[in-house]
């Protein structure tokens, strides 16, 4: 254990509240304060499922497991998060009730049953007789029809009843999840009902002969964590089928949390804590719905006039270099590209891959893919460059955590297309964003254009997470990157380059070698990195090393944060922001020292353990000055920014920075930005319209005059 160093789980926690205190905050919209709750929820059941998982699976073990930088088994973990829990459920239920109020200003209504008006009563009663009950699935639980398998997340009805003679039974009502989420009431207003609630209603017709004592809505989390090394590996010779199999058994896994919701009945609990083995501090009772992914789909019901009052104002990407039309790849040649996300739009790097994929110079397209949009255009110009004789390969990772079906079913796809496919490798997830395009020029000579990113090639998420993507014509770095498909394809994982940085090689190694060279200037040193997370005992211990050694270390980490700032002796010089906003903070950015000196890289990794040793990572050096220059003034301003950051105190917690001059959000000032250059853009092409516009003479002039 080290004093300047905290539990990973524990500073995940921490963060997860910040994106609650964001639905907290009234400045935000109210239906995008509805979307954090969501948000939050759902951070919450993949924690359970994965870390919380994980620490079960290490609590078992014959093996104890101690974390280094806490010093707590994996059972004392387990406790203080089951500790934390009621707590950050009653800040939920408490921010929900407020939102609902909030929402309620613009006649938008969350109704129950008993709220229900006449008419929206008889469409209500209609669409349950007719779409909901017979569909139902109800049944006794007693001795001779035992509780069934409870699935991950779905929600159950259970009840408490008595039979003709006076007995005790319980229920349960499964809800299907062909159900909608929610109902959107007929009248002027735009009401909605949510589905569980109707079902709630009519639970007493389910069980003719009955009385119903208590009833309570339910939700089981199972254990998701899962290694692949498993018995089943043996057996198979696909990895494909194998991954399959893998995603099956893991649904099966033990109970790691009972939600209920707000019930004083202690005979369900106690029913289901007996019946699923499960302990008191795993039930958590919420008055907030247990599952609330039906918040995305209010849009629908909600006029645009209203939309605009209750969500943020529309923002499009600047699409500058689509804009401009031309050749992509012929910008490239001439200068580096780098494109921020979302303030960027993603479709420069597809009209990349679209224009090789249609050019007859092209040889090969080689890429990386951890996630993909559920509709990918970019699977879409790989196959046009398929059918087009073009060489593709695609590094398909199957283990991207609740995204392995659709990696499977793309990589189908791409197989019967005529794309070769490699897999990740069995021990080490693929993580890497990387794409290679060789070509011929006009003279016929092997080119190479190169795109680094440091988030994944989906459409999608290209617009709500911020990430940078740098597409260069260094020959330098091309053939790294056709070195680095070459040993991917042979299961080389030791692969070193001139340029590239690559895990579980030589990334780890080079980036802290980079942070020695800024040790040995001592206060004339500066580190700053950006990134998700930070667990990495080595570089936890290399940043405090440099704070000892008077070096300025700045460190913008979103999530988890190991290291604690401020403390005298070894973090004096390391100050921590973390940002929190409309889109979720993805770049890694990684800068050592100041002026012509800095280098500074973009990568896909973080600085986890996992990411710098048990991942195929890439890091890649920025070379272009004006991508260099617009990568330390994004960071700057993100320093700068007085009203989303947040500074972590060395108790552990977060606090806003004072607020010096005008406020100031990193993210409305680069999505002003773009609207300037957007802006920018137009006015030039407007002006060019007026000079190319043929002039009339004098002549010409005098004819109109006399002709009309």
């Amino acid at each position: 254990m080290e004093e300047f160093m905290q539990n990973r789980e524990l500073s995940w926690l921490k963060f997860n509240q910040r994106v609650l205190e964001e639905a907290s905050d009234e400045s935000v919209p109210p239906l995008e304060r509805f979307k954090f709750i969501s948000i939050f929820t759902s951070n919450l059941d993949e924690f359970f499922m994965v870390r919380v998982g994980s620490l079960f699976d290490m609590m078992k073990s014959k093996k104890e497991f101690i974390d280094k930088k806490s010093g707590m088994t994996a059972k004392e973990q387990l406790d203080a998060i089951y500790k934390t829990m009621p707590y950050y459920y009653e800040m939920r239920d408490k921010v929900y009730k407020d939102v609902i109020k909030e929402l309620e200003k613009y006649n938008m209504h969350n109704k129950n049953m008993k709220s229900l008006n006449e008419e929206e009563l008889s469409y209500v009663k209609s669409f349950y007789l007719s779409k909901i009950e017979p569909l139902i699935s109800a049944q006794i639980v007693d001795a001779a029809h035992p509780l069934p398998f409870l699935e991950n997340k779905k929600l159950y009805i259970v009840t408490e009843m008595w039979d003709a003679d006076g007995n005790i039974a319980h229920g349960l009502v499964a809800i299907s999840d062909i159900f909608e989420r929610y109902l959107s009431l007929p009248g002027d207003e735009f009401n909605y009902i949510r589905v569980e609630k109707v079902i709630e209603h009519y639970v007493p017709t389910m069980f003719p002969g009955y009385t119903i004592k208590e009833q309570s809505l339910v939700a089981v989390t199972r254990n998701f964590d899962f290694e692949t090394n498993t018995d089943i590996e043996e057996e198979i010779d696909d990895y494909k089928d194998f991954m399959k199999k893998v995603i099956k058994k893991r649904t099966r896994q033990e109970v790691l949390r009972l939600e209920i919701s707000n019930t004083k009945s202690r005979s369900i609990t106690d029913f289901l804590k007996e019946e699923l083995a499960i302990t008191d501090e795993m039930i958590l009772v919420t008055k907030s719905p247990i599952n609330m992914k039906y918040v995305y789909g209010l849009e629908d019901i909600i006029p645009s006039s209203v939309i605009k009052k209750v969500s943020y104002e529309d923002f499009n990407p600047f699409k500058k270099y689509s804009l401009e039309r031309g050749s992509i790849i012929k910008r490239i040649e001439e200068k580096d590209l780098l494109l921020s996300y979302p303030y960027d739009d993603i479709d420069t790097f597809l009209d990349l891959i679209k224009e090789a994929a249609e050019s007859d110079k092209t040889i090969s397209i080689k890429i990386t893919i951890y996630r993909l949009a559920k509709h990918s255009k970019l699977v879409e110009y790989l196959k046009k460059a398929c059918d087009n004789g073009i060489e593709v390969t695609a590094l398909m990772e199957l283990k991207a955590r609740f995204d392995e079906e659709n990696n499977i079913n793309y990589s189908e796809e791409l197989f019967k297309a005529g794309c070769n496919i490699m897999y990740g490798f069995e021990e080490y997830k693929t993580h890497s964003k990387l794409c290679l395009i060789t070509y011929k020029d006009d003279r016929e000579n092997i080119k190479h254009i190169t795109q680094i990113g440091t988030g994944n090639y989906n459409e999608n998420t290209s617009k709500i997470y911020t990430d940078f993507s740098l597409m260069t014509a260094n020959e330098e770095i091309g053939l790294d990157a056709n070195d680095f498909f070459r040993n991917m394809s042979l299961a080389k994982l030791n692969g070193k380059y001139l340029h590239l940085l690559q895990s579980p090689s030589t990334l780890k190694a080079r980036l802290l070698k980079e942070m020695d060279k800024e040790i040995a200037k001592g206060k004339d040193g500066y580190i700053r990195c950006k990134m998700n997370s930070l667990t990495d005992y080595e570089f936890l211990e290399k940043f405090a090393e440099a704070s000892q050694n008077s070096v300025t270390v700045d460190l913008i980490i979103r999530g988890i944060c190991c290291i604690v700032p401020n403390v005298k002796g070894f973090t004096e010089n390391v100050h921590v922001s973390s940002i929190v906003g409309r889109f979720l903070e993805h770049p890694r950015v990684y800068q050592f020292g100041r002026g012509s000196e800095m280098r500074i890289y973009i990568s896909s990794a973080d600085l986890m353990t996992r990411n710098t040793e048990k991942r195929v990572e890439i890091a890649c050096p920025v070379y272009d000055e004006e991508a260099r220059a617009r990568l330390v003034s994004y960071l700057d301003i993100q320093l700068k920014d007085n009203t989303k950051r947040r500074i972590l105190l060395n108790s552990g917690d977060y606090i806003k920075p004072g607020v010096e001059g005008e406020a100031l959000i990193a993210q409305d000032y680069f999505m002003q930005k773009a609207n300037e250059k957007r802006e920018k853009f137009y006015e030039g092409l407007e002006r060019d319209k007026i000079d190319e516009a043929p002039k009339e003479n004098f002549f010409a002039k005098i004819k109109k005059i006399f002709t009309k």
